[in-house]
């Protein structure tokens, strides 16, 4: 059995608590992680007795508002850091909310050599989803769908709206419940009844049934459509908590990842072979068509014939051991950085 030490927020300015509740739901057999968001409590801890030790930077949060932002918190991190890469630690630089193609866009918090980048990947947002709703109770049903896409785009991003201009010009959101934020908004119906103005910081992740109701099919907009990696955020969740068919506008290779995480997707009921279309040009040109086959789709058919499939995706959200999976295969690589690092010291 090893034993890895883990200080969850080196500064103490983030997400300290939820990272600690990630890290409790792996499901290893030969490891264990003892965690402290507590840097001045550290000597409280025997850290010669673990095998691995590591010290997460927090980034969860790229605004002004950052404390990565003042002098003195930089002078202050970086005494922390030599101080404790001296007795052994590794570091995690912990940026769970956003793709890697994102951060590496910023060039504010630069990933340093002694430094491992947590990016979202696909186990965050399903850690993040899976605690959020596994207690709620959902009103759905797809009995009755008035509109053929519920499409939402709120961060406005160059391959949104690529697909936004082409679904609109060809006229496939005609009958559709579609957001273009910030000039287009949901009808107030099919807002969040809690939210006066959405979508606010922090709402995101809730859902709201009638919109999953009334609608047959959701695009789901992803934050990324690059080749180099694949990151799964609520927008692929929801769906999926509300048993609704889907589309994605994602990276390359997105479905395939789903599949390969225990998922099933729809290609029996429709084509799904724009996953496979490595140019992102391409791809939006395959899904734009997909889309317009589909809103003359039989939908209370499809619907009917894909319960099962929709109740088995359910299912496997809430499936806590293959969530632990995926949360596994994400410490792994922290474990991994580590064993490589002591290796070529």
């Amino acid at each position: 059995m090893q034993r890895n030490f883990i200080l969850t927020d080196l500064m103490k300015t983030g997400e300290n608590v939820l990272y600690e509740q990630f890290i409790k739901m792996h499901s290893f057999k030969d490891q264990t992680f003892d965690c402290t968001s507590e840097y001045y409590m550290l000597q409280n801890y025997d850290l010669d007795t673990y095998d691995r030790k590591f010290a997460i930077i927090d980034r969860s949060s790229m605004g002004k508002e950052h404390p990565a932002h003042n002098t003195e918190y930089r002078e202050e991190l970086d005494r922390r850091k030599k101080l404790l890469y001296s007795q052994g630690f590794k570091f995690i630089l912990a940026t769970p909310w956003e793709s890697e193609a994102n951060m590496n866009e910023l060039t504010l918090y630069p990933k340093q050599t002694d430094e491992i980048l947590w990016s979202g990947g696909v186990s965050w947002f399903w850690f993040y989803m899976y605690n959020k709703h596994k207690d709620n109770k959902f009103n759905f049903d797809h009995s009755n769908k008035k509109y053929d896409f519920l499409y939402l785009n709120k961060q406005p991003r160059s391959h949104r709206k690529k697909l936004y201009n082409k679904l609109f010009d060809n006229g496939i959101l005609e009958n559709s419940l579609y957001t273009n934020w910030p000039t287009r908004k949901l009808p107030a119906e099919y807002e969040l009844p809690w939210a006066q103005d959405y979508p606010q910081y922090g709402m995101d992740q809730d859902i709201f049934e009638k919109p999953y109701n009334d609608t047959a099919c959701s695009i789901v907009s992803e934050t990324n459509d690059n080749n180099n990696e694949i990151f799964m955020t609520e927008k692929i969740w929801k769906p999926i908590i509300a048993q609704q068919l889907f589309v994605v506008h994602g990276n390359h290779l997105y479905l395939q990842k789903l599949r390969e995480m225990g998922f099933k997707t729809f290609n029996n009921y429709f084509e799904e072979a724009y996953d496979l279309d490595r140019d992102p040009d391409v791809r939006i040109n395959t899904i734009v068509d997909v889309c317009d086959r589909l809103r003359d789709a039989p939908w209370q058919d499809i619907y009917l014939q894909s319960k099962a499939l929709r109740k088995y995706n359910h299912d496997c959200f809430f499936n806590k051991d293959l969530l632990s999976n995926e949360i596994n295969k994400t410490l792994n690589l922290f474990l991994e950085f580590a064993d490589s690092s002591q290796v070529s010291s």
